[in-house]
């Protein structure tokens, strides 16, 4: 398919890498939309894609137009493309908080798909909630699929109001881990570790397990079961954690994550 970036940022760039890796897209198929220079230099010498400073040279003849933009600066991409997007062309928007509602509206373009993603995207493990306007074809979908589970592993919902839970547990999930995992890093420290060394132990055990779990077909509650023998090192640290309460502050905070991603897509 050719396809059409605008933004060429972290997010972009690992997007397209993905797509270039997987061989679903050549780079010459590939064209990135970015406003400074010395990044798009950066990506023509290093995935030999064709870049742009301008949006509406980036979407002639793009089958898909990625929309990788931060959210501030979709008002400006809409009132520069509005009306300019052909009803063949399929839009994937992977902005924050920009409903299909707004995203349709501001391009006066119905084919769009509204997506969830994940910084572990960037390693072509990310996790992607999608859902679409009723104008996507099958065949946009399944364009639509090919690009994501490229970028890791994807999931369409009928109901837009389920990435507002997406975004609490997988779109912002990695920061809880990413915490879990700091604390983790100072008790082994504390213990005796060296930071450097209790890095490699914290990693490798966070990344061992998540494999683990995804490969084992166990539900994660007789995973854990598994490793905590009665009486054992395990069930001591386990009793710490339903003393403090861990599971209840857990969902209090995706909870939290839930309310304020509804909140940000009605500004």
């Amino acid at each position: 398919m050719k396809i059409a970036f605008i933004g060429g940022g972290n997010m972009g760039e690992a997007i397209l890498g993905a797509l270039i890796q997987k061989n679903i897209c050549p780079p010459k198929d590939i064209t990135v939309s970015e406003i400074k220079a010395e990044r798009r230099t950066f990506l023509e010498n290093t995935y030999g894609i064709k870049t742009t400073p301008s949006n509406p040279e980036a979407i002639k003849n793009a089958e898909v137009v990625l929309l990788a933009i931060k959210p501030q600066n979709l008002a400006e991409l809409s009132a520069g493309l509005k009306g300019k997007l052909a009803e063949t062309q399929l839009v994937i928007s992977i902005i924050a908080g920009a409903t299909l509602s707004k995203l349709s509206g501001g391009l006066e373009h119905k084919a769009v798909v509204r997506v969830m993603p994940n910084t572990p995207a960037m390693i072509g493990m990310g996790m992607s909630v999608w859902t679409a306007l009723p104008a996507v074809s099958p065949a946009q979908k399944e364009q639509t699929q090919s690009i994501l589970s490229a970028m890791g592993k994807e999931i369409y919902t009928g109901k837009e109001t389920m990435l507002d839970a997406a975004t609490a547990i997988s779109g912002s999930g990695p920061a809880y881990f990413f915490l879990f995992m700091e604390s983790l890093e100072k008790a082994a420290q504390e213990m005796g570790f060296t930071p450097e060394e209790a890095t490699v132990l914290v990693s490798q055990t966070a990344a061992g397990s998540a494999v683990y779990a995804g490969k084992s077909g166990l539900p994660l509650a007789q995973l854990r079961k598994n490793v905590t023998s009665p009486g054992g090192t395990t069930a001591e640290a386990i009793k710490v954690f339903e003393q403090a309460g861990l599971e209840t502050t857990v969902i209090k905070a995706a909870k939290a994550a839930f309310d304020r991603s509804v909140e940000l897509g009605k500004g």
